[in-house]
């Protein structure tokens, strides 16, 4: 055995000194000759693949060729499946640590669900429903082993801003849910595209600063649509914009009939409980259980204290304190499938509506995945989540379930409570389930005041006042795109105050690609490396040669006329500066394109007439470093032979070759 591997070694070596032989014949081939790039449907089905067996477990599946079929079989679920893996190594002290924090997640679940649900203008079964099965199919399909899934806050926001203006939710509640149901299904359709065509990196174009502004003012919407749960008002708008909410609000403070003080009271008095509670769990850890109990505590003992109010009121409309009255179902999620609507006006407006939830949820699913996974040392699969979810969210448009995505808030519970692994989200979906078929007779008198409290709850841990003071500390135009998102959701609409936010952030990619992304380079001494003159002063410039490096990704139609511009007014100004000489002292022009990875025909066409313009003032154009893309469309529109083929594997090598001697020591 040490013999061969001395052969292999030896072997290697031997390789190694011939390709050192031969060095300087083989590195322009190296360049100008690399393979063929994949073509477009390559990239798409080796996208797809790698969605669905990430790269450590695709080779080993292809590594049990030989053995088994029950192992390649083993392997295909596991591919399918992450949870499977997490079951190799799983023992009893994991699964009661997963018990017990899908009880508690359960116990914290339950009432928040519920709150969601009439945050979205829906019954509160649809909570409780959304709670169960979207959870399952995730903890199945996903690669993370923290995220809990459930009705969002945010999500529920959207959704009832912006179905509510199709259908009003308390004239018309059929309709209403079943449009719910087919944005539902939507999102899922636009999640799993995100997923197979491997668009999940799309969340990051959706910039940190536009997230924490329209985040916070989500926030400040999700808080004014409580006021009407909190107040017991009967008759309130369904915008969330700041004017409308507080019209509504002081126009129903005015004629006390239309609101109970009792409602205020009571969901008030919860709130500060729940703040409390959350308090000093912050304060003392051991006390930490006492803010995960704290919203079901309340919800019992507040329905009890409805319960002792209302019990001499014959009619429900003459309770003092509004309760959530009877809550329909007992079993399982039960079918909606052909309560999805396809046909008619609101196709058009739905599939806008989905489009925007699945980027919003996506995003803050992606978000909450990656600082958990950060935490336990591990990475996620973007896509992966991505594909899960919308698998998650069509599944469970058909079984009476909205928009599910991952919350912040249960995450923050699971992970605190010791979870293992995603067996956790299987606990608490099932206790849900056996509370909703054993306790929803008891739900009738849960105030709506204190669903309300739940929710305002939450609203804190989406404003994030710190990290805004940073952005506007560090990058006043990112800080422009968070004002922009936050004053738009708060003054107009969610839709507005997303689409200002994205347009700033891409007002700001423009303006900066546009600008011409070069740095003249010189040779750091005593290195073979080079760099910026104006970021490393010692830097030395090459006598009659101009190296500049192209800093752009994208030679482009936006910034390719500015790159060509103000290279030859670079070579230009030289010329001016040696006191009128009409010889310019610059004879060679060498880009470094290590940083350009793809180009289009306005910068292959820009840099033609580069070519152009500088052959007609004696100065040759070499280029250094060029990446496969760009070599390659470089040569397609016979670019490389334009220059006579003085196309190098890097700026020292370059200038060598440039200079036909070997650069002295500097």
């Amino acid at each position: 055995m040490v013999a061969s591997n001395t052969a292999i070694v030896s072997c290697t070596l031997e390789e190694l000194m011939d390709i050192e032989k031969n060095v300087q014949e083989n590195r322009a081939l190296w360049v100008l000759n690399p393979p063929e790039p994949p073509c477009m449907l390559r990239q798409f089905f080796d996208n797809i693949k790698g969605t669905l067996f990430p790269r450590p477990n695709r080779n080993r599946f292809f590594t049990l060729r030989n053995q088994s079929t029950p192992k390649r079989v083993y392997a295909l679920l596991k591919a399918l499946f992450p949870i499977l893996a997490s079951f190799q190594n799983y023992n009893a002290h994991k699964f009661k640590c997963d018990f017990l924090a899908g009880l508690t997640l359960a116990i914290f679940a339950i009432p928040q669900s519920m709150g969601n649900a009439t945050l979205a203008q829906l019954s509160p079964e649809y909570g409780l429903y959304t709670g169960i099965v979207p959870p399952l199919i995730y903890a199945l399909l996903a690669s993370s082993r923290e995220i809990v899934i459930g009705p969002a806050t945010v999500d529920s926001l959207l959704i009832s801003s912006m179905i509510g203006k199709l259908k009003d939710p308390i004239h018309d509640p059929i309709s209403y849910t079943q449009l719910v149901f087919t944005a539902t299904f939507f999102t899922g359709i636009f999640q799993v595209a995100f997923g197979l065509f491997r668009f999940g990196f799309l969340v990051d174009y959706l910039s940190h600063a536009t997230i924490v502004g329209f985040l916070a003012a989500v926030a400040v919407g999700i808080g004014l649509q409580q006021l009407k749960g909190l107040f017991g008002i009967v008759k309130f708008t369904n915008k969330c914009n700041l004017i409308s909410v507080m019209k509504a609000v002081f126009t129903s403070i005015k004629d006390q009939q239309v609101w109970h003080p009792c409602n205020f009271i009571i969901g008030f008095s919860f709130l500060f409980v729940i703040l409390f509670t959350r308090f000093l769990g912050r304060r003392k850890r051991k006390l930490c259980w006492l803010s995960h109990i704290a919203p079901l505590l309340s919800v019992i003992v507040s329905s009890v204290i409805a319960y002792r109010i209302n019990v001499h009121e014959v009619e429900v409309k003459d309770y003092r304190v509004e309760v959530l009255g009877p809550i329909k179902g007992s079993s399982f999620n039960p079918s909606s499938l052909y309560q999805l609507q396809f046909d008619g006006k609101f196709v058009g407006p739905l599939i806008k509506i989905g489009l925007t939830i699945a980027v919003i949820s996506t995003t803050e699913a992606i978000l909450i995945g990656r600082l958990f996974a950060s935490l336990r040392g591990y990475n996620i699969d973007a896509n992966r989540e991505v594909l899960s979810l919308g698998i998650m969210n069509i599944i469970g448009s058909f079984t009476s379930c909205y928009v599910a995505s991952g919350s912040i808030t249960r995450t923050t519970v699971n992970y605190n409570a010791g979870s293992e692994t995603m067996v956790s989200n299987i606990v608490m979906a099932l206790t849900v389930l056996l509370s909703f078929k054993c306790l929803s007779g008891f739900l009738y008198f849960t105030p709506k005041a204190v669903l309300a409290a739940i929710i305002l709850s939450a609203v804190p841990g989406l404003i994030d006042l710190n990290r805004a003071y940073r952005i506007w500390k560090v990058d006043k135009l990112d800080f422009l795109a968070c004002a922009g998102a936050f004053f738009g959701v708060l003054f107009a609409s969610v839709e507005m105050g997303l689409v200002i936010g994205i347009t700033i952030s891409f007002a700001k990619i423009i303006l900066i690609s546009i600008q011409p992304g070069i740095e003249v380079v010189g040779k750091l001494p005593g290195t073979n490396a080079f760099g910026d003159v104006e970021q490393y002063p010692m830097a030395v410039k090459i006598p009659g040669v101009l190296i500049v490096s192209v800093k752009s990704a994208w030679l482009c139609f936006a910034n390719a006329f500015l790159v060509k511009q103000r290279i030859e007014r670079w070579v230009t100004d030289d010329q001016e500066a040696e006191h009128g000489k009409e010889e310019n002292t610059f004879k060679i022009v060498i880009l470094d394109t290590s940083s350009l990875m793809n180009i289009d025909t306005a910068g292959i066409a820009s840099l033609v007439e580069l070519n152009k313009n500088l052959t007609s003032h004696g100065v040759r154009l070499a280029i250094a470093n060029p990446r496969w893309q760009v070599i390659h469309k470089l040569r397609l529109a016979n670019f490389v032979s334009e220059i006579g083929g003085r196309v190098f594997l890097s700026v020292a090598e370059a200038v060598d070759g440039m200079l036909g001697a070997k650069m002295a020591t500097v």
